[in-house]
């Protein structure tokens, strides 16, 4: 007999501290993820290292457990992305998710040639400065940059430093774009503070779904790149600025991360190989946590004496780096992540991270 009480979801049992590289869906956002990796690992401790928007897809490194710890590692890395551009159109985001902003004279579409796109690129290539797109994360006076857009407010982000080590053109292709036929500024957005007094009711209608409303097809080009960054870049900003100084907007059509760090594709995994993984198994699989370190840090092998002195918290021998390295016991256990750094005229190494006990 059926009990008339909803019975609880059983709980799994708890996967093993280590790291879980997710094939993230589009259409889902980071905490998404999360929250559908803490149900199939047992636990609430799961984070993850670097944020993808919902319309990106791709790799996105996930900690569990004690391995959260190490994720303040894992954002610091590079990221390798492929992605479309499309010039011609302007939006409020950047990308495609976003309002139209402007649509270029069909003439500055034909005028975009392979010399005057290979001139800009390069221009955007190396260390550079860039401004973040403002709907992101960053925050401005304690608030976060796309809340204050969301209200209506205007943001001003500062330049920062970044690297692009590579901007790859892959293909370049002329489209039609379809977009709204109507100012965005008489469309009612999220709320009354977004609204002109003279809009009807309903949503925006964006790059991506230009509504049921009157559209006009116009000219544009379609980039696809493949680009290597440093931490804090925006690929969206990347689009934005290749748009402008080519004097025809441009915005993300679509961007998918390759690789984290020391972590891919090829070791990644969708959601559903996962739940199936975990189904038959009964427990989740994590990549270890010394397999983990080895695929971000530089690795040190410990004795027994330091393996038990790292327990207590105190000082070893130095590793002879100048970056953090990965400590790892004789049996293969992840120990400890260690810094180089002078105590008293003597060079030591620094636990910075303790993760097994003595």
């Amino acid at each position: 007999m059926i009990s008339p009480t909803p019975q609880a979801p059983v709980r799994r049992p708890t996967a093993a501290d280590g790291f879980v590289v997710v094939d993230k869906p589009q259409g889902w956002t980071s905490h998404d993820v999360v929250g559908r990796m803490r149900r199939l690992a047992g636990t609430r401790k799961v984070g993850h290292a670097g944020t993808l928007d919902p319309m990106a897809t791709g790799v996105l490194v996930l900690g569990i457990g004690k391995a959260t710890r190490l994720l303040t590692y894992v954002v610091g890395a590079d990221k390798d992305y492929d992605a479309t551009i499309r010039l011609g159109v302007a939006t409020t985001t950047d990308d495609a998710e976003g309002q139209v902003l402007s649509v270029a004279d069909p003439g500055a579409v034909e005028r975009v040639d392979r010399a005057a796109l290979d001139r800009v690129i390069a221009d955007l290539t190396g260390d550079i400065q860039q401004v973040p797109t403002s709907v992101s994360a960053i925050k401005v006076d304690g608030k976060r940059a796309y809340a204050l857009v969301r209200a209506g407010e205007s943001v001003e982000l500062r330049a920062r430093p970044v690297t692009v080590a590579r901007f790859d053109v892959l293909s370049v292709r002329p489209v039609t774009a379809t977009v709204p036929d109507v100012d965005p500024v008489e469309v009612y957005v999220d709320g009354p503070a977004d609204r002109d007094l003279g809009a009807a009711p309903g949503v925006a209608p964006t790059a991506a779904e230009p509504g049921n409303g009157p559209t006009r097809d116009v000219p544009a080009v379609d980039i696809d790149v493949r680009v290597t960054v440093s931490s804090g870049t925006y690929v969206r900003a990347l689009a934005r600025d290749l748009g402008a100084a080519l004097g025809t907007g441009g915005h993300l059509t679509a961007l998918r991360r390759t690789r984290v760090g020391g972590y891919d594709l090829a070791g990644a995994r969708t959601l559903e190989q996962l739940e199936t993984q975990a189904d038959a198994d009964g427990t989740l699989a994590t990549l270890p946590m010394a397999e983990a370190a080895q695929a971000t840090f530089p690795v040190r092998e410990l004795d027994e004496d330091e393996v038990r002195a790292l327990g207590y918290g105190q000082w070893v021998a130095p590793s002879d780096r100048s970056e953090v390295v990965a400590a790892l016991s004789p049996s293969g256990e992840l120990v400890a992540l260690l810094e180089d750094t002078r105590r008293r005229g003597e060079n030591l190494a620094k636990p910075v991270l303790v993760l097994a006990a003595h």
